[in-house]
């Protein structure tokens, strides 16, 4: 596995020099100062690309070149936008660049209730509490048909929590679970937004009467759209699962189980159309055995984020550190080092806040120390399978 990183550009206040000492090969970015939609032009990826392989490293994946949301409902624009996002391919081919992580997400990305959760080291991580996450859907968004989706016992735990809620805890939530990570991921809201709650109810209007099938169909139809790009310059497209891989706010989502995952492997037989291998996202649901998912689908894994969670049967989740959780990442570690094709980019995923991250400006999740923390034993993990000690695959 090759190395990465996830530099948020050149106003990341963490240097490209820094990755260099701490034993980055490849660099996982994207043009973030383009407006979600427009065409990524060969000369600012030139430019970009010029200026990492300055600083010794390389450009390995984008992450993300977003599918707008309009091609994911099938809005009227739907043709124009996949006409402009294969454009933006065909430039990064040109470039040089051939893997390209995105999702297919309605909406909303990554989800958790806290980004700075307290574990009795004094570190922190981001978490998902179920209760908090239902009570940001009926109370805060009102969303209509939201109490149907929770059981009488998980609704009484959530009408008493509203009769002590402040509004310092749902002005939290609204930052966690809208503005801070949507924001930077996939910029359809942003902390300018005067009225973020209002804004995200708009969003989730235009998926009405959008089922799964509908959305799988969306899919597919954009995957075939581009794959003669893809098969031109020999791009890879990886979807990365969804996070957490399960049902939320009405929505479907498509990319949550191994079921899904075949689906639309098959759906595009194409060996371009290919899957980034979240093993943290895919961790976060109980219905999914990791290690199993990496076996099954390795051929058609392109990308990989290594990390991990805690998950319990009441649907709350925790970052773990990447030596725990249910993920099994030594375990990944070792069968993708054997298995996997040749220098498939690999990046630590999210990481505990430590040691003053608090001060460096950071995206939630996306922490200097505790992801150098990460790296470390991750990379501890190759070496001792490179130098041939193996675990047992079952």
């Amino acid at each position: 596995m090759e190395k990465t990183w996830r530099w948020f550009g050149k106003n990341d206040k963490i240097s490209l020099q820094m990755l260099r000492q701490i034993g980055v090969e490849g660099i996982v970015t994207a043009l973030h100062q383009v407006k979600n939609g427009d065409v990524w032009t060969y000369e600012d990826i030139m430019d970009l690309k010029n200026y990492i392989e300055r600083a010794g490293l390389r450009w390995s994946v984008v992450e993300s070149l977003p599918v707008m949301e309009s091609i994911k409902y099938g809005g009227p624009d739907r043709e124009e936008l996949i006409e402009k996002y294969i454009i933006s391919l065909e430039n990064l081919g040109r470039a040089g660049i051939k893997t390209v992580c995105y999702n297919f997400m309605p909406v909303i990305d990554w989800v958790r209730t806290d980004l700075e959760h307290p574990w009795p080291d004094g570190t922190s991580s981001l978490y998902f509490n179920r209760t908090e996450f239902a009570y940001f859907e009926i109370y805060i968004l009102g969303r209509e048909g939201a109490r149907d989706c929770y059981s009488p016992a998980e609704l009484a735990r959530v009408d008493a929590m509203h009769q002590t809620a402040t509004d310092e805890f749902r002005q939290q939530l609204v930052e966690n679970i809208i503005i801070k990570t949507q924001g930077f991921v996939n910029g359809n809201i942003s902390e300018e937004d005067n009225n973020p709650v209002k804004k995200f109810k708009d969003l989730l209007a235009l998926y009405k009467g959008i089922d799964r099938d509908t959305l799988r169909n969306n899919m597919k139809y954009w995957l075939e759209k581009i794959m003669p790009v893809c098969d031109k310059w020999g791009i890879n497209m990886c979807v990365h699962p969804d996070d957490p891989p399960f049902q939320l706010l009405g929505l479907p989502r498509i990319v949550t189980c191994a079921e899904d995952i075949r689906w639309f492997l098959n759906a595009v037989p194409n060996v371009h159309n290919g899957l980034t291998f979240c093993a943290g996202s895919l961790s976060a649901g109980l219905h999914n055995d990791v290690p199993a998912m990496a076996r099954e689908f390795v051929d058609r894994i392109h990308f990989i984020h290594l990390r991990s969670t805690m998950a319990t049967p009441d649907g709350n989740f925790i970052e773990a550190l990447h030596t725990g959780g249910r993920a099994n990442v030594a375990d990944l570690v070792c069968f993708f080092e054997n298995n996997a094709k040749a220098d498939v980019p690999m990046r630590v995923d999210h990481g505990r806040m430590m040691l003053g991250d608090e001060d460096k400006g950071y995206n939630a999740g996306y922490s200097f120390h505790g992801r150098m923390y990460a790296l470390a034993q991750v990379d501890g993990m190759m070496a001792m399978v490179r130098q041939g000690h193996t675990t047992e695959h079952k």
